[in-house]
């Protein structure tokens, strides 16, 4: 599923895909809130965009926000908007994004991430479609907004576990559209990779490129656990790489963990390790890369999973027994970086609890000592 200039297309002609068109024109029809659900970096915004796109508001605009992206305050003034004075850098009234995007849609991704104090301010705007901007004493205007909002995260179990409201799910949940893994729709993967082959060909000036065979049923044999985005990334990486027009098996990423021809694939396990952590533990302990570069920004860019960060954390802790500071070090930080490192890492959830590991072994790195060779 991906965009194409102004206009988006949903590729794949799968069962899924079908079904997910019909939801789509379905929603369209209509101004009720919707609520995207999904794995990360199946195509959650797109799909935000399609059912905009279809609307009766496709001439007015469309606003998006990640809500995990800023911090509570920041967040607050960005969807209402603040008045001059109202924190350091507030040198102007400015308007939010609900008001900017009066009469169109506004998509909030990844709203499962929203402090417990901003789902209390989105239902009060849910309910009255007032604004209040940050500083204001009053209510500065009533707007008409349709809202699609989107996670990656279980509701239910968040409402159970007392970090989401109930309330709040039911007033975003009146229309319910589940994208489904691309592992659950692999006959889509062959003509997603020949579409964005095609996009970053000509994006890149590389001339035209085929597959080979053996490299093409490889590829839709992955499990593809960052979904569309990991396909989407992966692809452009071979374009930019590889030199020849036929795309052969040495031309696809190292750090990309293909099951072998004749292999069976295994069934789709949410307790199994994530294959890409092993690949991400090895340029740390072996090359020397900084978590920063390695973990950090594919996670921000949606190209590793919550699964998958917290598995290079709990692999981290059993190698320094439990110690995060030793931990930084392991991972190639300054110590500098150790509270931004657990800030992040509390602020996604991926915290991992140290107790466990400190009755392990450490497990230090092998240290050859090449005056003896």
């Amino acid at each position: 599923m991906i965009a194409q200039h102004s206009e988006l297309t949903l590729v794949g002609r799968s069962a899924a895909a079908d079904a997910l068109r019909g939801e789509i024109q379905f929603a369209a029809r209509s101004d009720a809130k919707v609520l995207v659900t999904g794995e990360t970096g199946v195509g959650k915004d797109l799909v935000a965009r399609l059912i905009h796109q279809s609307s009766r508001r496709r001439l007015a605009p469309m606003a998006t926000i990640n809500c995990a992206g800023l911090p509570e305050t920041l967040l607050e003034s960005e969807l209402f908007g603040h008045v001059r004075g109202s924190f350091t850098d507030a040198v102007r009234d400015k308007a939010g994004i609900f008001e900017s995007a009066a009469n169109g849609t506004v998509f909030l991704d990844e709203v499962g991430e929203m402090s417990a104090r901003m789902q209390a301010v989105l239902l009060r705007f849910l309910e009255t479609g007032e604004l209040q901007r940050v500083g204001a004493d009053r209510v500065h205007a009533r707007v008409n907004v349709r809202v699609i909002a989107a996670t990656n995260r279980d509701l239910m179990a968040e409402i159970n576990a007392g970090r989401f409201r109930e309330d709040l799910f039911y007033r975003l949940n009146v229309l319910h559209i589940h994208v489904s893994p691309l592992r659950d729709r692999r006959d889509d993967v062959p003509e997603l990779l020949a579409h964005f082959l095609r996009e970053f060909t000509h994006r890149h000036g590389t001339g035209p490129r085929v597959f080979a065979d053996e490299v093409l049923a490889r590829l839709s044999a992955h499990n593809w656990p960052g979904n569309i985005r990991q396909l989407k990334n992966v692809v452009e990486r071979i374009v930019v790489k590889s030199t020849d027009d036929v795309i052969q098996l040495h031309d696809l990423p190292r750090d990309l963990e293909l099951p072998r021809q004749g292999a069976s694939t295994p069934a789709a396990d949410e307790t199994a390790e994530p294959p890409v952590v092993p690949a991400l533990m090895s340029r740390m302990l072996e090359g020397r890369e900084s978590f920063w570069s390695v973990v950090h920004a594919p996670f921000m860019d949606r190209d590793l999973t919550r699964a998958n960060l917290t598995e290079v954390v709990s692999r981290g802790l059993e190698r320094s027994g439990g110690n995060y500071r030793s931990l930084v070090t392991l991972f190639n930080m300054p110590q500098t970086d150790y509270k931004r490192f657990l800030t992040f890492l509390t602020s996604h959830r991926c915290h991992v609890r140290f107790q466990a590991f400190r009755s392990m072994p450490v497990r230090r790195p092998i240290v050859l000592d090449r005056r003896a060779s």
